[in-house]
């Protein structure tokens, strides 16, 4: 079976779990903003771990299907138009084919992702379907008119999770370092209580915040070191940057915490406005 991209709205990828072994090479893991959304998505339509979907930004991605199909969306509370049918997020729904399917724009959240069964089966880069924004590997970006396949369906779907809270103020659960020694203690009181907003340049790259500035307690400059995702990198100008899927492997300005797995997903689906604070996790490495 294969699927036509009709319409891809501001912004729509390929996501995958991400591409693992190449650092060595400078080649990032990229993969899903949300994770727990991607997984989700896959779930439901049946599909093993590790199937490509679409990640799709603020909405507008219209596909169809030559034959019939089984999609769901999750990620937003965007809803799936089935022809003219309203099929809310979190849903699996069968699709006839040559009819559209629509991802609408959400209220709430920033990135939807619609699973098809069978995964979209477009030729692996380095070992992944995922498109990495930064370093410009993966398959390319959709675009209206292009035809991809669709691969086998695996079997049954199970039931999604829960849907986030998308509007309240997120507090994002820390560790601090590793390298805190760098900034004087009322900056990272200031980091810990103070409230951060999530900035307009923000991308899939890294969640840029304002707020207040933190200072550090030393001159010079760090040589550039690994990063991983959700690291919580300080420029000069002392605005955090909260590291996201396609972040760059090394940076050279200090990381002044990581956060919590989970709640990078939460960062992700944060949009321009939203409000942000970081709570300090004595339990970091044991929290699921």
């Amino acid at each position: 079976m294969r699927m036509t991209v009709v319409r891809t709205g501001p912004r729509v990828v390929l996501k995958d779990t991400g591409r693992s072994g190449y650092a060595g090479y400078g080649v990032a893991p990229s993969g899903p903003v949300d994770r727990g959304a991607y997984a989700a998505a896959n779930r439901l339509v049946g599909n093993p771990a590790g199937a490509a979907v679409f990640e799709c930004l603020l909405g507008g991605l219209v596909v169809r299907f030559d034959g019939p199909a089984v999609v769901a969306l999750t990620g937003t509370d965007a809803t799936l138009l089935v022809g003219v049918t309203e099929v809310p997020s979190g849903q699996a729904v069968d699709v006839a084919p040559d009819v559209p399917v629509e991802v609408t724009t959400p209220r709430h959240g920033l990135r939807g992702y619609l699973a098809v069964a069978g995964g979209i089966a477009v030729p692996p880069v380095l070992g992944s379907r995922s498109t990495d924004a930064l370093g410009g590997v993966g398959p390319p970006v959709p675009r209206p008119g292009d035809i991809l396949p669709i691969g086998a369906a695996a079997g049954a779907g199970a039931p999604g999770r829960e849907a986030p809270d998308l509007a309240t103020p997120l507090v994002a659960t820390v560790d601090l370092g590793p390298r805190d020694d760098w900034f004087t203690g009322p900056a990272i009181a200031a980091f810990l209580t103070a409230e951060y907003t999530v900035a307009p340049a923000s991308d899939s790259v890294g969640v840029r915040l304002s707020g207040p500035p933190l200072a550090r307690s030393r001159a010079g400059e760090l040589s550039s070191e690994g990063v991983v995702r959700g690291a919580v990198q300080v420029p000069p100008d002392g605005q955090p940057i909260v590291f996201g899927a396609d972040h760059p492997l090394t940076g050279g300005y200090p990381v002044i915490a990581v956060v919590h797995p989970r709640d990078t997903d939460r960062l992700g689906q944060a949009r321009p406005g939203r409000t942000v604070r970081f709570a300090l996790a004595t339990d970091f490495l044991e929290r699921p």
